[in-house]
């Protein structure tokens, strides 16, 4: 599987959170690309993780469904949820997202 034969089920939605993980049983901060109900584009140093690894994850304190990897290219990889997000948690974070990215920018123009 690759990220373009996969059929998404959900809307993905761009967010860009660092965010601690799991993957065999090791701890693994990864950068959140994108964020749906089912699932999750991640990236991290390659070789992180394999197709079929379990992962955890906690997005600004909310614990992800559990999920598993499945698909890599290079350093960026697909989560797919093995539960769904409630759709109102994934406005939630994609909300808190948009507030902190247009503060930051309002203070960097300041």
């Amino acid at each position: 599987m690759n990220l373009h034969s996969i059929p998404r089920a959900s809307e993905r939605r761009p967010i860009s959170l660092t965010v601690k993980s799991r993957v065999r049983s090791r701890v693994v901060f990864v950068d959140l690309i994108d964020i749906s109900e089912g699932g999750c584009k991640i990236r991290a140093k390659a070789g992180f993780a394999e197709i079929g690894d379990r992962v955890t994850m906690k997005v600004n304190g909310i614990n992800a469904p559990l999920g598993s990897i499945a698909w890599i290219e290079g350093q960026v990889a697909g989560v797919a949820f093995e539960g769904a997000m409630h759709p109102a948690v994934v406005d939630y974070l994609c909300e808190q997202h948009d507030t902190r990215e247009l503060g930051a920018r309002l203070r960097r123009l300041l």
